[in-house]
């Protein structure tokens, strides 16, 4: 009779250290759960048949600035599944997130802006994220027009935009030939890609919250293109934009550092990005 009373007092306690263990543990778990809200990412996007090694540069170049010192990664699959490399820290607000598409051949600008959605989305999901930025090269710069035409008012906040090398309007060689393309007063195309008239509708849904930094190359052998991207193709997004957005700026990189495959490793795109990105 002892002996069982005795296991049944042991049980109790065992019982009892249980619970409150659990109760510590979930403790523990909630408090190294960040205040996500506060957070607001950089999103890097690359080129067509690129990957995120081509955003190294740019982003390594944000933390030497101090604008961080988390780069994490955003790897999406074939099938637009978004998998995160790394995570969030707390004393860290302005943590980089390199994209990379796993199928980077797929020529649909369309496809590139649901995996671009897609991956906002992962990011809100898992840390709850109210606001965000972008920088895009070339096709990435589809992907972020793209994936603007489906936002909805539930999503995060684009703060702040960054266009490279952007073919918003045809590719040399494609649907463009040098000095062919020309832009009207309010930057206008006289001649629109069936693309760029798909992102007309963002002349009237773009966020008016949003700053936008142009930036494009000019080789200087009398193309007035960066070698694959007319001026005027990249030039043309003002039009979509302009009007709308917080701010719109453009600028132009000139010489054989600015070819459109060099601009992401661009020193002068460095400072321009951090520039941007660091501005209050």
């Amino acid at each position: 009779m002892l002996r069982r009373r005795l296991l049944l007092v042991l049980g109790i306690g065992v019982l009892f250290v249980g619970v409150s263990a659990c109760g510590v543990s979930k403790h523990q778990a909630a408090s190294d759960l960040p205040d996500a809200s506060k957070y607001e990412p950089t999103l890097f996007f690359h080129g067509w048949g690129s990957s995120y090694h081509a955003e190294e540069q740019m982003a390594h170049a944000l933390v030497n600035a101090g604008l961080t010192k988390t780069i994490m990664r955003a790897t999406v699959s074939k099938q637009g599944k978004v998998t995160l490399t790394g995570r969030f820290h707390e004393a860290d607000d302005h943590p980089i997130v390199e994209v990379d598409f796993q199928d980077s051949r797929n020529s649909s600008p369309q496809q590139w802006g649901r995996w671009a959605r897609a991956t906002v989305v992962k990011l809100q999901h898992q840390y709850h994220i109210k606001r965000f930025n972008v920088v895009g090269h070339s096709m990435g710069n589809m992907a972020i027009m793209y994936g603007l035409l489906g936002s909805s008012d539930k999503m995060p906040k684009l703060q702040k935009q960054v266009d490279i090398a952007g073919h918003f309007n045809g590719i040399l060689g494609m649907n463009d030939e040098p000095n062919r393309m020309k832009l009207q007063s309010n930057g206008k195309p006289t001649n629109m890609q069936p693309e760029y008239r798909a992102l007309l509708p963002l002349r009237q849904t773009y966020p008016r919250q949003t700053a936008v930094l142009n930036i494009y190359g000019d080789k200087a052998d009398g193309s007035h293109s960066d070698g694959s991207v007319s001026n005027a193709s990249s030039q043309s997004l003002r039009y979509l934009v302009a009007g709308r957005a917080k701010s719109y700026q453009e600028r132009k990189i000139v010489g054989a550092n600015a070819q459109h495959s060099k601009l992401h490793d661009n020193v002068q795109v460095d400072r321009l990005l951090i520039k941007f990105l660091l501005a209050k």
